[in-house]
């Protein structure tokens, strides 16, 4: 099935259509495809490529050799009035943090705050995701998860903790929410692999290589080199916490323990683990005079004094909204690397490309 050299923006809708018929080929239910190619077609549409419909061919792998389950649902193991415990049983790590934050969601409305811990994961996509779910409640959200370790600590030779995504998503008004997704590495290693693979030089701040020294060779990833922490001793200090929150505190395999959800073996579960807090804004106060105060917020940060060839300041998931909006009227302009990965998943099940 050849690619088409005409590179236009493929229609979400058709993107959309895709994954779900990609992942319904292996035995996914109807809802669970349709749960996960929205996670993967949200996180295309905000731009952020490496963790969008280019993992598609990953977790139809794993499907396929039995380490991600059709024939099961995530449900809560434990709970009390502000927490619960959710076993994702092994199913698509989209399907069970969708359902968590759901349950965190559910569980603000009476508590006001709520944790949920999950185990028994996998890979979730974008952290961001879930969050904004949290935000379009008028809720404040909060998720992250646990990885195999890849991201060395100040002074390590090797890696020590998982780049353990974390987000958050703050409701506005006239806004969009507030919106930060972010890896405690200093850059995830999708995009390590996608530099890599386009043949781009890296910058020499991303990885370590195994003489605990900064290297520009992005071939030595993950085997012989591992992320350098954000901000050094702060990336590591944040990787911990979420450790401790979606591992330690959910009873999900922690550290070297997780699966490696791209290189390991994809009959086996990873067992990640995740946490995702929600926090009800009208429990505490008038959710509509809050929203004003985020709006008068974005507002001074708009205005705020630029520097020489500033044009505008930006405040976290504005970039990505505007994207959002744009793809959705245009076209989503996916890179020539999302494409080759989706003419493989196309290739190997016969379905014709979205862009087809």
């Amino acid at each position: 099935m050849p690619e088409s050299n005409c590179l236009q923006n493929v229609a979400a809708e058709r993107l959309d259509l895709f994954c779900r018929e990609a992942l319904a080929r292996v035995g996914v239910s109807t809802e669970h495809s349709r749960l996960t190619a929205d996670v993967l077609v949200t996180t295309d549409s905000w731009g952020v490529f490496t963790h969008g419909s280019k993992l598609l061919g990953g977790y139809l792998n794993r499907l396929k050799s039995g380490g991600l389950r059709t024939d099961a649902e995530p449900g809560v193991a434990a709970e009390g009035p502000a927490w619960a415990i959710v076993d994702g049983h092994s199913v698509l790590g989209q399907v069970t943090s969708t359902f968590a934050m759901k349950k965190a969601i559910e569980l603000a409305r009476g508590a006001g705050v709520a944790y949920v811990g999950v185990r028994n994961s996998c890979h979730f996509g974008a952290a961001g995701y879930y969050t904004s779910l949290a935000a379009k409640e008028g809720m404040v959200g909060l998720a992250m998860a646990n990885d195999r370790p890849s991201v060395a600590a100040p002074g390590s030779r090797g890696a020590i903790t998982g780049t353990n995504p974390f987000s958050y998503a703050v409701p506005a008004g006239e806004h969009d929410p507030i919106l930060l997704d972010m890896a405690i590495s200093t850059v995830a290693g999708g995009k390590v692999y996608a530099a890599h693979q386009r043949g781009e030089a890296i910058a020499a701040d991303w990885i370590i290589g195994p003489d605990g020294l900064p290297t520009t060779d992005g071939s030595l990833y993950p085997e012989k080199a591992s992320l350098a922490p954000m901000s050094a001793h702060k990336g590591y200090g944040l990787g911990l916490m979420i450790e401790s929150l979606s591992a330690a505190l959910s009873g999900a395999a922690m550290t070297w323990s997780v699966g490696s959800w791209i290189f390991g073996d994809a009959s086996k579960p990873t067992d990640h683990g995740a946490a995702f807090l929600a926090m009800n804004v009208a429990a505490m106060g008038s959710l509509e005079a809050f929203q004003g105060r985020i709006d008068a917020l974005i507002r001074e940060i708009h205005a705020a004094p630029r520097a020489h060839g500033v044009d505008r300041l930006y405040v976290p998931g504005e970039m990505e909204w505007e994207r959002r909006r744009a793809a959705l009227r245009d076209g989503i302009p996916l890179p020539a690397d999302v494409r080759a990965a989706l003419v493989e998943v196309g290739t190997g099940f016969d379905i014709a490309l979205p862009w087809s």
